[in-house]
């Protein structure tokens, strides 16, 4: 008997079949029966299924002698299944790797559930990948398994059958069937939650669930969208027979006008001639199941009014209204917006007109985002070393909470900030201003970069145009043309932006800013930052920090991090940092061993945090570099990528530390040690002379006292590697773990410590 029996119904899918079918055989578990069952298909959907069947013992192929539809198809596969538990699964939907493996260890840590619950994402024909909204319903928290009533928000989810599994034997007990028409899940989905005995919930995707270009067959106009009322007959006939959940009546009313309302209003669906009839038979249906006391929401009450009224021409006059109305807010929103926008610019020209403030500075890093990175790193040394210079910051409402007390918070496009750019005598940012900034005689500005350069940039794009993306290549060189000074982490970085972005500025070879932190560090904070972060005592923590694909329409994740982790054992946990153009995290779960960090403000707390950096491209790794802790460099796709966006070396050939080609290596060369051993260490060693031999705790010091106080001569001298204390690694001190090598000897120029560097006058709580 397996452990899990698949149902495959299909019907006109030839085209992802292959897909569908190959998402289940090549699950990393095993204990499966695969039934494919071909409903008459007039196309190749028989001799695929065949195909499998014939290479493959788990697949068992049925073929139905005429076209019976998905319900009485999936009631085919269903009598052939001898599963412990039910899974169903659409013909042009797939499984996510170790989807089966990872809800086989849910259901056996639940106690084996009547209905295991789990996520899905939507995926376009684009390529654009979409998780399911209202996620925060499958939250493995609280006691495992459940009843019904007490997690009843799982019935917001999407009421259907394949995002569950289901114990066979439940099913035989309770005689669920599919019936037959249009929205059949919904007499299966009801009856199955509301009767289960145990329910357990999976917060993870296990299904990508295909958008197709030109819909579903819902989305046909077609008298079969009238199946919707048997169906809702079928869920109050179970509950009729069975007293006990005559509670969720209310509820079940609610959700049925809801159906109806959204089966009326969406375009395509039903036939124009037989919309009026629809809604008549919907009034009907309102009255028969009505039930005293179960009122609609705000935001439903016009739905349920309009099924209660049931009169197509009330429902015209209203739809005509809404639309009239939101018209109106459209243009009442945009005519306000356009007014609010010419007072601000007339705003900002008279206080162009006004004199400078000497004592004034401004900062924002990143477009808005909050307190961070070099800039960040400055706008605490202004305050330190500058304190006469009042700082103000540019954030988004959302980041304002990472800005100091004592530092202006200003909101991008307000009249603060238009004033603050215009009056503010320094104005430094990693990226740059507002292109309606006009640079005024006496304003310094400095532009900090956000890192050392790897993949090309500035004008050596012109040649790139998947990584260009419409840059406009004028309007960067009259941007670059306001800076006055360009920091620089190292040689290489100096030589590359004095080229890409071509000016008369100064470039200042003083290291970056935001890097201070490392040499300033304890091992104290270190190990608040781990606290808060939840990683345990004794774990190994590696953050996974990927950088952006420009050849690729939508990111995709280059690594199966379930994987890694249950390869690596329980002393590792993958602290997982997307990179902030992906749009979505990496990781589907946000605690345990695999912690999404995406959002988190600082960068540099996440580095001091970790224990190893994988990365692929990222200039994090200069960065990291200085923290002399373990670098590994995951190069799946160096070709795809140095064609499209391009490199200024290649970092295979002068790595920070071991490079993995495939998943498999990287796995291996953390199970072997090899990621913290001596060639990694003699690696990292002479990548960190080459790129890092200003960043010693200073470069902030060295930018105020330069730019702000005038002292050009006489700034605090470099500090050479061996006398360099930067915050040690919490796994520094971990004895050997077991199926890795020990921990090499900390090289003598990287002496591990906790000695702040001199002249450190920035609290580090505030930095971190």
């Amino acid at each position: 008997m397996p452990r899990f029996s698949v149902i495959v119904p299909a019907y006109k899918v030839q085209a992802y079949l292959h897909e569908c079918l190959e998402s289940v055989l090549e699950q990393s578990y095993l204990d499966l029966e695969l039934i494919a069952v071909d409903d008459c298909s007039p196309d190749a959907c028989g001799e695929i299924i065949d195909e499998f069947a014939a290479r493959d013992g788990r697949v068992l192929a049925v073929h139905l002698p005429e076209n019976v539809g998905l319900g009485r198809a999936r009631n085919a596969g269903l009598e052939r299944a001898t599963g412990d538990y039910l899974i169903f699964l659409d013909s042009d939907d797939t499984l996510t790797p170790d989807a089966l493996r990872t809800i086989a260890d849910r259901v056996k840590e639940t106690g084996e559930p009547d209905v295991l619950v789990y996520d899905y994402a939507r995926t376009y024909w684009s390529g654009e990948v979409v998780r399911n909204q209202v996620s925060a319903q499958l939250t493995e928290e609280g006691p495992a398994p459940f009843r019904l009533d007490e997690r009843p928000g799982l019935l917001r989810l999407l009421m259907v059958v394949w995002n569950k599994a289901y114990r066979r034997e439940f099913v035989e007990h309770e005689g669920l069937t599919f019936p037959p028409g249009y929205y059949e899940d919904t007499p299966w989905t009801y009856p199955a939650l509301m009767s289960a005995g145990t329910i357990a919930t999976l917060d993870r995707v296990c299904v990508h669930y295909r958008q197709r270009r030109h819909g579903s067959i819902l989305g046909t106009s077609s008298r079969k969208h009238f199946d919707v009322f048997e169906q809702y007959d079928r869920v109050f006939a179970h509950v009729a027979a069975h007293p006990e959940l005559d509670r969720w009546r209310p509820l079940l009313f609610r959700r049925m006008v809801d159906h109806f309302a959204t089966v009326f209003v969406k375009r395509g669906r039903l036939p124009r001639a037989a919309r009026a009839e629809f809604l008549r038979k919907a009034r009907a249906y309102y009255r028969r199941y009505r039930v005293p006391g179960a009122p609609a929401g705000p935001r439903t009450r016009l739905r349920h009014a309009l099924v209660g009224l049931g009169t197509h021409r009330t429902y015209r006059l209203l739809s005509f209204a809404s639309r009239i109305r939101k018209r109106a807010v459209r243009l009442a929103g945009g005519l306000r917006r356009s007014v609010r926008g010419a007072a601000l610019q007339l705003h900002y020209r008279v206080q162009l007109r006004l004199p400078l403030r000497a004592d004034r500075a401004v900062f924002s890093s990143y477009w808005g985002r909050g307190h961070g990175c070099s800039p960040g790193a400055l706008e605490s040394a202004f305050r330190s070393l500058a304190p006469h210079i009042r700082t103000a910051w540019i954030a988004r409402a959302e980041d304002q909470h990472t800005i100091p007390a004592p530092t202006l918070r200003l909101s991008p496009g307000s009249a603060g900030y238009w004033t603050a750019l215009a009056r503010s005598k320094y104005l430094v940012n990693n990226v740059n201003f507002d292109r309606r900034l006009v640079k005024r005689p006496g304003q310094i500005m400095i532009q900090t970069q956000h890192g050392t350069p790897l993949k090309r940039m500035g004008l050596d794009l012109q040649d790139r145009p998947a990584a260009a993306r419409g840059t406009d290549f004028a309007e960067l060189l009259r941007s670059t043309d306001t800076w006055d000074y360009c920091l620089s982490a190292n040689r290489h970085s100096t030589l590359v932006w004095e080229r890409v972005f071509p000016s008369s500025y100064t470039t200042l070879e003083y290291g970056l800013p935001r890097n201070d932190v490392f040499q300033q560090a304890t091992s104290e904070d270190v190990h608040r930052l781990r606290e808060s972060l939840g990683i345990p005592a004794g774990a190994i923590a590696v953050l996974y920090a990927p950088t952006h694909r420009d050849y690729r329409r939508t990111q995709r994740r280059a690594l199966d991090l379930e994987r890694v982790l249950r390869r690596l054992g329980p002393r590792f946990v993958l602290l997982t940092r997307a990179h902030h153009l992906y749009g979505e995290p990496l990781a589907d779960t946000a605690g345990g061993r695999l912690v999404d960090v995406s959002g988190h403000p600082s960068v540099e707390s996440l580095c001091l945090a970790s224990d190893a950096l994988v990365t692929d491209y990222s200039s994090l790794m200069f960065d990291y570099a200085g923290l002399d802790r373990p670098i590994v460099v995951h190069a799946d796709d160096w070709e795809a990528y140095e064609a499209a966006r391009g490199t200024y070396f290649d970092v295979r050939a002068f790595p920070p530390g071991t490079v993995a080609r495939t998943e498999d290596e990287l796995i291996d060369i953390f199970a072997t040690g090899q990621w913290r051993g001596s060639r990694s260490a003699q690696l990292r060693a002479a990548f960190r002379e080459r790129f890092c031999p200003y960043d010693d705790g200073r470069a902030a010091e060295r930018v105020v006292r330069h730019v702000v106080l005038g002292e050009t001569a006489g700034l605090p001298s470099f500090v050479p590697f061996a006398e360099r204390r930067p915050a040690p690694s919490a796994a520094a001190a971990l004895s050997r773990v077991p199926g890795s090598a020990p921990p090499p000897e900390t090289p003598a120029a990287s002496p591990v410590g906790g000695v702040p560097s001199p002249g450190a006058a920035v609290p580090l709580t505030e930095t971190l």
